[in-house]
C-alpha cells in the first residue's frame, strides 16, 4: 500500500499555507502573545519547523531499526525549538519549506516494506509509516488552525 494521493498531496502543499495565513503581518507582531501562557503564532511556526526534523528522524529509525519506541514529543524541551524560536521569521519558513522537501521525498520514496514498518507511539500504539505521516499531517493542520485564529485575534486588537 502506497501513502494516499490526499496524504502526498497534503504532504507536499500543506505548510505552504502559512504565508497565506499571516500575509499582511510582521515579526513582531507574529511574536505577540494574545493569549499569555500560550505560544504565540510565531512559536507555532516554529513548532512546525523543528518537528519536521522530528518527523525525519522518526522515519529513518522506522526504516532501520524493528519497531522503534518514541517518546512523547515536547516542544518546549527541545534543543531545536528553543534555536528556532530566535530566528527570524524569513529563515525560518525558508528551513521549513526545505525540510519539508525531504520529508516528503522520504515518505513518498519509501517501499511498500518500509511504509508497512512500524513504530510505537505512546498513546495511539503501533502505527505504520502510513500511519505516522497521517499523524504528522494531522498535527501539523492543528497547529495551522491555532496559527489562524492568533492571527485573527492580532488582527482583530490592531
Amino acid at each position: 500500500m502506497a501513502l494516499s494521493t490526499s496524504a502526498s498531496t497534503r504532504l507536499q502543499y500543506q505548510h505552504k499555507t502559512i504565508p497565506e495565513l499571516i500575509d499582511g503581518l510582521n515579526e513582531v507582531a507574529l511574536r505577540q502573545n494574545p493569549q499569555p501562557g500560550k505560544w504565540s503564532a510565531f512559536d507555532n511556526i516554529a513548532h512546525l519547523a523543528a518537528y519536521q526534523q522530528i518527523f525525519l528522524t522518526r522515519l529513518e529509525r522506522i526504516k532501520t531499526e524493528d519497531a522503534p519506541a518514541f517518546e512523547r514529543y515536547v516542544g518546549d524541551n527541545d534543543p531545536l525549538f528553543l534555536q528556532y524560536q530566535q530566528w527570524e521569521l524569513k529563515t525560518l519558513l525558508y528551513e521549513l519549506e526545505e525540510c519539508r522537501a525531504v520529508v516528503a521525498a522520504t515518505a513518498k520514496g519509501a517501499s511498500e516494506v518500509q511504509l508497512n514498518s512500524v513504530a510505537l507511539h505512546p498513546k495511539y500504539g503501533a502505527l505504520n509509516v502510513i500511519g505516522w505521516t497521517e499523524f504528522f499531517l494531522l498535527h501539523e493542520a492543528h497547529h495551522l488552525f491555532t496559527i489562524f485564529k492568533l492571527v485573527q485575534e492580532i488582527r482583530q486588537g490592531a
